[in-house]
């Protein structure tokens, strides 16, 4: 199925039924008195994580979801049925978004977790609500409310512990089968990833990580070059980049040292947060540069682009090095959980 990360839909919550005035009416009961009931609630539209679910690829086709009105009330005191609530599934990682407004309601990153987007109507009353000692007769009835209407944008980010970073053909979906079960498309030619690409890195007994392969960004990416940066965004939730570079690219493909500036401009075009966080070089296909020439190769890109961070040399597919750098991510990682665990407050 196509990979679709962003969707624009509509919800509408059920309104509230009407309250009833109605009287008692019996034979030799000549004052009966109020008995219209109450009506019932609308019902309420929440979102839920999916774990099967990983695009919004079904909300291509159906785009309006509504949930059921309330009953109205009737006589002899009977309260109008409340409607259900309408749960819509979505994938982990999903953010919903206010597409009039732009406020952000909700961002859903746990499995199972619920969200309500849309409030259902509350019932109105019947006018058996009404009578006091000195309206012993009322004729007021109250109207339900009207649910929530929403346009909203729905944005998914993938959840990964560590993403990969390059231009096209730098080897990052040859790195993601070779160290997951993960099996994208692999191919001599650029843009053979057209969509964002998870693996799970498995060390051990409870040690693993996510590692995420976005296609590929080139230079003039933030005004819409190649794929532009639209993929990007997949990337923010991550605590890691691998930024992969090709030690011997393609003729005319450039400079390694300029390619490395270029992909640091985009990112800082894109955001911030996303340029500022950790970034680990990794210079991919070292097996094709003779071993006296492979140091000397990386130290000149290292120093021309004063890299102050860690540096690896790897081959994707013959998983030279590999290993090494799995080990030290997942290390990494434990000691950023470390850190959080340390700074959380006691119960």
């Amino acid at each position: 199925m196509k990979f679709v990360d962003e969707a624009t839909i509509r919800i509408e919550a059920g309104n509230g039924g009407n309250g009833c005035a109605s009287f008692r009416r019996e034979k030799y009961i000549p004052f009966g008195g109020p008995n219209g009931g109450d009506g019932g609630d609308g019902g309420s539209i929440y979102f839920t994580t999916d774990t099967g679910l990983n695009t919004l690829a079904d909300f291509r086709f159906k785009r309006i979801f509504r949930a059921m009105k309330g009953g109205n009330g009737m006589g002899q005191d009977r309260t109008g049925k409340s409607a259900e609530d309408l749960i819509v599934r979505v994938p982990v990682g999903t953010v919903v978004i206010d597409a009039d407004t732009q406020e952000v309601i909700g961002d859903l990153t746990d499995i199972d977790q619920m969200l309500l987007v849309a409030k259902g109507g509350v019932h109105g009353l019947g006018n058996a609500r009404f009578k006091s000692s000195t309206n012993r007769a009322p004729r007021k009835c109250t109207p339900g409310s009207p649910g929530e209407c929403r346009n909203l944008l729905l944005e998914l980010n993938v959840l990964a512990d560590v993403g990969l970073l390059g231009l096209p053909n730098a080897g990052k979906s040859t790195l993601i089968r070779a160290v997951s079960a993960a099996k994208p498309k692999v191919a001599n030619y650029p843009f053979t990833t057209l969509y964002p690409n998870l693996g799970v890195v498995r060390l051990g007994v409870d040690r693993s990580f996510v590692i995420a392969d976005i296609p590929g960004v080139i230079e003039g990416a933030a005004e819409g070059a190649g794929l532009g940066l639209q993929f990007l965004k997949h990337l923010s939730r991550t605590r890691l980049l691998l930024h992969l570079v090709d030690l011997q690219p393609l003729e005319g493909t450039g400079d390694p040292a300029e390619n490395i500036r270029s992909i640091e401009n985009e990112l800082k075009k894109f955001s911030d947060d996303l340029y500022d966080k950790p970034r680990w070089l990794v210079f991919n296909k070292a097996d094709l540069v003779p071993a006296e020439e492979r140091d000397v190769q990386c130290k000149h890109i290292v120093d021309a682009i004063k890299w102050p961070h860690r540096v690896y040399e790897i081959s994707a597919i013959s998983k030279l090095g590999t290993e090494q750098l799995m080990q030290d991510i997942m290390e990494h990682l434990e000691r950023l959980a470390e850190d959080v665990d340390a700074h959380e407050p006691a119960p």
